[in-house]
């Protein structure tokens, strides 16, 4: 007896789910649903770009880079030898100027004279942008181009009040934004005109969608126009759908609405216990038996005087241990066959389960082979 109580508190400190699953080869398909073409594809050659760039905000209250991050002390003496004002690095004082990278992203067809929104973000050692300007950045490409120019005030997302360990921050205050601080340079508008094919590649690749779309842009045209090569693009022949320009052709395909079917696909987030579930995932016939066994230790100290040598002295703490074992009976749940698992997830926590435990569960199942869907854990 005192072995098999061994045995089962090893399994309760372990946290141990003890699961029974049955397989089944029955699995319901997930629901369809209308969708446009362009909500689930983009156009090949037709994409955003990053950009980035290197610069100062001056105009902090002593909240900037210090003395020892060398490269703000550098780029401020270059700044003003480009002014007219030639001075030693050493002596450049950056308390109220940081040196940043700035961020953007260039939309397809932009030309220049746009406006474009601007994230700058501290590379040094400033407490604070807060209150800051950036003064004029180049903002380059991944081939090295300049393709943006940008500058104005920040916009901060988070503020700190108070002083040393008595104030109060509220999100970062490195970070920050310029609505249309940045302006378009260069010309990257893509000519639609030499396209002879154009390819809509899925978001979500998937071969039954690609046929889809396929089949609904050959209805459209009355004729074979459009051909899915593999789960991730459909191709469109320009020359024999016979519109006046290839924009026209685009906007006509992005506007079908087409069936979808939802993916059979469970999220798992391990950190947080957060499960997010997609599609009508349906169930093998599962019971689950979880182990209701609390073991509590608790050592206590109780003062004995000693007894030798009078009965002075100060007295000695004797420990006094208690265990105390609590074995209810194992809570369980039984799903039938067609259960989905917003019905389990649902039954585990009416049981008293946490959300780490039911993320062990799951995963319990699809190991062994109760949930035909893919599970990702992230």
């Amino acid at each position: 007896m005192a072995d098999s109580k061994k045995r089962m508190s090893r399994l309760s400190l372990a946290i141990i789910s003890t699961l029974i699953v049955w397989p089944s080869c029955m699995q319901a398909a997930g629901p369809n649903r209308q969708v446009l073409v362009r909500d689930i594809t983009t156009i090949a050659g037709v994409r955003d770009n990053p950009l980035i760039g290197y610069g100062l905000v001056v105009g902090l209250r002593g909240t900037g880079d210090s003395q020892q991050t060398i490269f703000t002390v550098q780029t401020l003496a270059n700044a003003m030898q480009k002014m007219g004002v030639l001075i030693p690095p050493s002596t450049s004082v950056v308390k109220n100027v940081a040196a940043v990278f700035i961020t953007a992203t260039l939309p397809p067809f932009s030309r220049p004279g746009e406006k474009l929104d601007i994230t700058v973000g501290s590379i040094g050692d400033a407490h604070s942008l807060e209150g800051g300007v950036l003064l004029m950045s180049a903002l380059h490409g991944p081939d090295g181009k300049v393709y943006a120019e940008a500058q104005g005030s920040l916009i901060m997302g988070g503020y700190f009040a108070g002083t040393g360990s008595n104030g109060k921050q509220v999100n970062p205050t490195n970070v920050g934004l310029i609505p249309d601080g940045g302006i378009v340079e260069r010309d990257t508008a893509v000519d639609l005109g030499g396209f002879k094919t154009v390819s809509l590649l899925l978001r979500n690749p998937d071969f039954n969608t690609a046929t889809e779309i396929a089949r609904i842009v050959n209805n459209e045209f009355h004729k074979p126009v459009a051909v899915a090569l593999d789960s991730g693009r459909v191709d469109i022949n320009v020359a024999d759908a016979s519109l006046l320009s290839v924009s026209l052709l685009i906007a006509r395909v992005q506007g079908l609405v087409i069936s979808v079917q939802t993916p059979a696909k469970i999220v798992i987030n391990e950190r947080t216990g957060t499960i997010v579930l997609g599609g009508d995932v349906k169930l093998s016939p599962v019971s689950v038996l979880h182990g209701n066994l609390s073991i509590e230790v608790v050592t206590s100290y109780t003062p004995v005087q000693p007894v030798g040598g009078g009965g002075f002295g100060p007295p000695a703490l004797v420990p006094q241990t208690t265990v105390n074992v609590s074995d209810g009976p194992a809570q369980s749940m039984r799903l039938e066959e067609g259960a989905n698992v917003d019905e389990l997830v649902n039954g585990l926590h009416s049981i008293g389960l946490s959300a780490h435990d039911v993320v062990s569960i799951l995963q319990a199942i699809k190991a062994e082979g109760g949930i035909q869907a893919e599970l990702e854990v992230q």
